[in-house]
């Protein structure tokens, strides 16, 4: 109960973003604006100001590390095995193929901070920024596989989060004090990054645009919930890592699709519809898994 209590919060909000697109008609301009704002300014002052909160060190960081890129690349590879299994049409497949190793920030750094407070967080922001390149890289690449002049490096240098999270571990580990001034601003800034984060999510949610492709959802969406966060509880056994950090690695491992995947499936001319349908499936049942996982993660 205890866990349900600390999830439903998140999906609450995610829920009144829903209501206030479909119901209330909030305009798509009103909430892409503000995901926008999300994405260039307040996310990113809350990754900087996160991972900036608990000293780090060069060797637990480096483990983390480690522990991300094999995740993620299990993730990819479950994800370009239905390929061969299921005989997907191509261009669906690289669409779509995203939402089984991109993951929720917003969902991810506001349960790691109600999970485990300060560290949980710090944790989750490390985490998070070592995999949003990975992602992206294989994101763009399967795509970029089905179109022609899309180059990668561009993408990369230019997403914030990445800027955020080599600026604030430079800081941390350098131990480079941030002045207080800019401490307490990046905290108020990030403070308002998760709910308004978490509302642009429910906005998105759509489950028109999947017709034919059942046997594909089912694949990602079991990839991205059930695949990875067990591959989670492994990798944070194998490399002993410590409590608080496998924790957060299984709910890193938990998390639903980012919408994130439907944005660049849409800009690369892939399958947008079903992107969005299979990004919103994994939020629906993540309701039910990421509870399912948080209570196996203290016995980890």
């Amino acid at each position: 109960m205890s866990v349900v209590q600390l999830v439903l919060p998140d999906f609450l909000l995610i829920a009144m973003g829903w209501l206030l697109f479909h119901k209330l008609k909030f305009s798509a301009s009103f909430f892409q604006g503000t995901e926008k704002l999300v994405y260039f300014i307040l996310f990113p002052a809350l990754l900087f100001h996160s991972i900036t909160q608990t000293p780090l060190t060069l060797s637990s960081t480096y483990q983390v590390f480690v522990a991300v890129a094999a995740l993620m690349g299990f993730g990819v590879a479950a994800s370009w095995l239905a390929v061969p299994v299921i005989r997907p049409n191509s261009l669906d497949h690289a669409s779509v193929a995203q939402c089984g190793y991109r993951f929720n920030t917003y969902i991810g750094l506001s349960l790691a901070a109600g999970l485990a407070g300060a560290s949980g967080q710090t944790a989750m922001a490390v985490i998070v920024g070592f995999a949003v390149p990975i992602s992206n890289i294989a994101a763009v690449h399967g795509l970029a596989r089905q179109q022609q002049g899309v180059r990668i490096l561009p993408e990369l240098v230019k997403n914030p989060f990445i800027i955020a999270t080599l600026l604030a571990l430079a800081c941390n580990l350098l131990r480079i004090p941030v002045p207080s001034v800019i401490d307490v601003t990046l905290g108020r800034l990030g403070a308002c990054a998760i709910a308004l984060g978490l509302m642009c999510v429910g906005a998105t949610l759509s489950l028109r645009g999947g017709r034919g492709s059942g046997a594909l959802m089912g694949w990602i969406v079991a990839v991205r919930l059930l695949v990875m966060p067990a591959a989670a509880l492994f990798i944070g056994w194998a490399l002993d890592l410590q409590l608080a950090e496998r924790q957060a690695l299984l709910l890193f491992g938990a998390l639903p699709a980012s919408s994130a995947a439907y944005v660049l499936a849409a800009r690369m001319g892939g399958n947008g519809p079903l992107v969005a349908v299979t990004m919103s499936l994994t939020t629906l049942f993540s309701i039910m898994t990421i509870p399912l996982w948080l209570t196996i993660a203290p016995l980890t």
